[in-house]
């Protein structure tokens, strides 16, 4: 098995909107959380991840799994503060505004070989991004989204959450409000051999994002433990893989079973339409 500790004492990056719109600035102007999460600032940051893997050895099931921590702004606030700033007060870093938060996630996945031709592989992930001091709103650029070919496959990528949120389906522009602090998501892959290099898979997926702070713009959208099961979209789904060694080629069909918001239509299976519940992707790759 593989240990592989990875450190990378600190990076800079600077998150800046080069160009915008009327249209965009009007969607700002209306949601000053999503204003703030969009601003231009620098993040300055540390991070570790170990990442475990028995794939290369000769264990009959592969177990892999990996941990991330990042940390941002802390040791630039750290130097303000030591300059006399307060802890919370706004500090800028070469005339911008920077990040100050923690972020963690962790992720699993376990290969259950159960012959020659059929395995049964099940994945993990959870993710929390705490921001503080400096800024209240974590980057757009480091929340957490759910949804795609590698997520919820019946579902377009932020097109659930956070939590309980509507969104509203006349905003073609609703998404960039889906995506949040907390992240949860379960799937379930069973993988068999047809013929040649063709494979197919029946899965399920499960899973959705929520907000550490209230949001009066997004209602619904906090973590709460006493609806958290009927926060989780889930999806049951079809797929054909085409091996060529070098490449997968990958088709998925989800069908979506539970959507975590109102959708007009009462009892758990409250998709109204076959259209809208199903969701067609096309990938490279296994999708974990």
């Amino acid at each position: 098995p593989v240990l592989k500790h990875t450190i990378t004492p600190f990076s800079l990056t600077f998150d800046a909107i080069r160009a915008s719109t009327a249209t965009f600035d009007s969607i700002r102007a209306a949601n000053p959380v999503l204003d703030l999460s969009l601003r231009n600032q620098f993040i300055p940051a540390m991070k570790y991840s170990v990442t475990f893997d028995n794939s290369g050895t000769r264990h009959r099931n592969k177990l892999w799994w990996q941990l991330n921590f990042s940390s941002a702004g802390n040791l630039t606030s750290l130097i303000y503060r030591g300059f006399g700033k307060k802890f919370d007060e706004e500090k800028q870093l070469l005339g911008a505004s920077f990040a100050q938060f923690l972020k963690f996630s962790a992720e699993g996945r376990y290969n259950l070989k159960i012959n020659n031709a059929q395995n049964l592989v099940f994945r993990l992930y959870s993710g929390i991004i705490y921001s503080y001091g400096n800024s209240r709103v974590a980057p757009y650029s480091e929340q957490f989204y759910i949804g795609g070919a590698n997520s919820l496959r019946a579902f377009t990528i932020r097109s659930i959450g956070p939590g309980a949120y509507t969104p509203d389906p006349d905003n073609e522009y609703s998404y960039m409000d889906q995506a949040g602090d907390l992240k949860f998501e379960a799937n379930v892959e069973y993988r068999f051999h047809l013929f040649g290099s063709l494979h197919g898979a029946a899965f399920a997926d499960a899973g959705n994002v929520w907000l550490l702070r209230d949001d009066p713009t997004r209602p619904n959208a906090t973590l709460d433990f006493s609806r958290f099961w009927k926060d989780l979209a889930l999806d049951v789904g079809v797929g054909l893989r085409y091996d060529l060694d070098f490449l997968v080629l990958r088709l998925d069909v989800g069908y979506g079973l539970h959507a975590p918001y109102h959708t007009g239509h009462s009892g758990y299976f409250n998709i109204p339409k076959f259209k809208d519940a199903v969701g067609l992707q096309l990938a490279i790759g296994y999708p974990f």
